[in-house]
């Protein structure tokens, strides 16, 4: 599902990554772990075509899209790959639901179109009732799982997650874990999950650990 090999990117003078090589197989979910400063969100970041690698290359679900168009590659991020970050970057003005829509509405399907699956996603996750509140009027935990629904939307073939139960508390977190894995069981989709967190990083099929730049 995931081939990056030679990855490489400096920041100034901060060699951040030195040559990863990375493979991941469908469905597999994948934890990364190590100090801070290691490159772990720099090679989420690119992983997730957020950011592109300075050399190397990287293929997802066998496209090689080091060589797509700024349009093309955002148009394969909103189908192939769902983010889930510690802090949820839900949208404050619209309610869950929107929210969780979101990637639908910029894929150009009408409201009307998305709600049905939007209402599915957040009924697997527990937080359909609280669908017409807005950020600010859910817990944390509730955010984080809106942030969850949000990127399974568009049945995504990549997860990647960025300390996603960094600012839960221990059950919520366990929750959030837990969810991780049944999604997998019911989808079939591949996580790749950076976390600090080493219970959650133990349940993975792999752990990795980042160290200067490599694994």
């Amino acid at each position: 599902m995931i081939r990056a090999t030679g990855l490489r990117k400096r920041f100034g003078d901060l060699d951040v990554l030195k040559g990863v090589d990375l493979h991941v197989g469908k469905g597999e979910v994948v934890s990364i772990v190590g100090a801070s400063g290691a490159g772990k969100t720099t090679l989420l970041q690119i992983l997730g075509t957020l950011e592109k690698a300075d050399s190397g290359s990287l293929a997802i679900n066998g496209q090689e899209v080091t060589k797509l168009g700024s349009k093309a590659l955002s148009a394969f991020r909103n189908r192939h790959i769902g983010f889930v970050f510690q802090f949820h970057h839900l949208l404050p003005e619209f309610t869950a639901l929107e929210n969780v829509m979101m990637p639908g509405l910029i894929a150009g399907k009408s409201m009307k179109a998305c709600t049905p699956h939007a209402e599915e996603l957040l009924a697997r996750l527990n937080v359909l009732p609280r669908k017409e509140h807005k950020p600010n009027q859910l817990s944390g935990g509730e955010q984080q799982r809106v942030a969850v629904a949000r990127a399974l939307f568009n049945n995504p073939s990549v997860v990647l997650a960025d300390e996603p139960s960094g600012n839960l508390d221990s059950a919520h977190a366990k929750e959030l874990h837990q969810l991780f894995f049944e999604l997998r069981k019911e989808l079939g989709q591949t996580f790749v999950i950076v976390t600090h967190n080493e219970e959650l990083a133990e349940m993975a099929d792999r752990r990795l650990v980042m160290k200067d730049g490599v694994i």
